[in-house]
């Protein structure tokens, strides 16, 4: 979905281009953090559908577990990894209509 922000290239941050230092909703503090979401996330999902044959269908309770550790859904889990690795090494620039993503100068 393209974006019609107009940041200055001294407020964006981020590879969402959301300006200021808060990021999006799919990144996480850390790549650890974000990774064990996507334990029991996917953890939980799989568990839900393969323990049905052993404990019957009220394993698919663990079903919204997983989703909600999932934030919604797997891709939004990948998207959220993405930007939790690249969080502090891109930054967004903007200049005359015009957006890039460079590098983070340190």
């Amino acid at each position: 979905m393209p974006t019609t922000d107009t940041a200055t290239p001294s407020r964006s941050s981020g590879f969402s281009g959301v300006s200021g230092t808060s990021g999006s909703g799919f990144a996480s503090a850390s790549v650890l953090r974000h990774l064990a979401r996507g334990a029991v996330g996917f953890g939980s999902l799989i568990a839900a559908f393969a323990l049905i044959p052993v404990f019957g269908p009220a394993t698919l309770l663990l079903a919204p577990v997983g989703l909600v550790a999932l934030r919604g859904c797997p891709m939004c889990w990948a998207i959220g990894l993405a930007e939790t690795v690249s969080r502090g090494r891109l930054r967004r620039e903007c200049t005359d209509g015009r957006c890039e993503l460079k590098p983070a100068s340190r």
